[in-house]
């Protein structure tokens, strides 16, 4: 986009990702502190921070991501005047809430749609939520292409990029031996991206398959939406589950695994999936939009009712025994064909290309 406009970049402070965002980019970028829970007195400090910026800048058009950033930045930018004001909606934290929670997260979402002239759902199960919630008029809803927020990089995400001798060193270094099978998951180690179900499942599956290894790449957040106890406890004491933390490039994981398990309570369009499919992995992923889109059932992945421990633990093993065809070119050819970045690029720039003649 900084190629068909000035582009300035707003995020939470993270040296080095905001930094090196204008690095890789060479754009500006602003630091407004937004944290990701109910934070009244920080929320309007963030409010105003973001109001005088806009108002300084008179930006053509806003477009946020995520909840907080969307609330607020929507919020600021009908406010500023500003003219045109995009969000797109990558998941709902509010579809897990219940009780008085859920009817306030319910108003901050119909506000934050309210002072949005346009709102994009990045997959079509979003857009049929949102339209079933009453959260804002139809005519203001659109899905970029098949969906995604991004797309993905088929050139980056390509297993020919890891050699044989690459896979090997990983493996080794981690305690992997070459006929394990690898199921791998990516994301934040919370309870709603289904990983109490996946290690309790693996747990049964590993007690009697030596040869089972879990590869969880991610960080556990306590604070937030912390595991069971016991969940912890297993993954501290099986040694078939290796967890290696954050992991700035997923690749060289996805290439020495077998099988992505994704078993989350709710997405957007969520990226593993896609890196996974490019990658060559066959998906075991939940019955939720985002996930029900990617995955074609039994050609690049199997779908599984969402919060069903004992559907995972047969899907797993089932491909653990070998039951499963997986073929990882029409995996990758699959995702190369529908969420290629470049294609969500253009479709994005036409949407912004098309106010310049309003």
């Amino acid at each position: 986009m900084s190629q068909y406009y000035e582009m300035i970049g707003v995020s939470s402070y993270h040296k080095e990702i905001l930094e090196g965002l204008a690095e890789d980019e060479g754009v500006r970028v602003v630091p407004v502190n937004m944290t990701r829970q109910i934070t009244p007195i920080r929320d309007l400090i963030a409010l105003r921070q973001l109001y005088k910026l806009l108002k300084k800048e008179k930006p053509f058009i806003v477009h946020t991501h995520t909840p907080k950033a969307g609330t607020l930045g929507m919020i600021a930018a009908k406010l500023a005047r500003v003219p045109h004001r995009f969000h797109t909606v990558a998941g709902m934290p509010l579809l897990e809430s219940k009780g008085s929670k859920r009817k306030m997260l319910n108003f901050v979402e119909k506000l934050t749609y309210s002072c949005a002239t346009k709102v994009y759902p990045n997959s079509k199960g979003l857009l049929e939520i949102i339209i079933d919630q009453k959260f804002c008029e139809a005519s203001k809803l659109k899905v970029i292409g098949e969906g995604s927020s991004n797309g993905i990089d088929t050139s980056y995400f390509d297993p020919y990029l890891f050699t044989e001798k690459d896979n090997s060193l990983l493996k080794e270094s981690l305690g992997i031996e070459n006929d394990d099978y690898v199921f791998i998951f990516i994301g934040r180690l919370v309870a709603d991206k289904g990983i109490n179900e996946l290690v309790s499942a693996f747990n049964k599956l590993s007690s009697s398959n030596e040869k089972a290894k879990l590869l969880l790449v991610g960080t556990f957040e306590e604070e937030l939406d912390p595991l069971k106890p016991e969940t912890r406890q297993i993954i501290d004491q099986n040694k078939r589950i290796l967890s290696v933390g954050w992991q700035e490039d997923v690749r060289p994981f996805l290439a020495i695994s077998n099988m992505l398990t994704f078993p989350s309570y709710r997405e957007g369009f969520p990226n593993v999936v896609m890196q996974a499919g490019a990658m060559g992995l066959y998906s075991i992923v939940t019955d939720i939009n985002g996930c029900n889109e990617i995955i074609i059932e039994g050609e690049n992945g199997t779908i599984i009712p969402v919060k069903n421990e004992e559907a995972l633990y047969q899907k797993m093993l089932k491909g653990y025994r070998g039951h499963i065809n997986s073929d990882p070119v029409m995996c990758r050819q699959l995702i190369e064909n529908r969420f290629d970045r470049y294609y969500i690029w253009r479709a994005i720039l036409e949407e912004y290309k098309k106010l310049e003649l309003s």
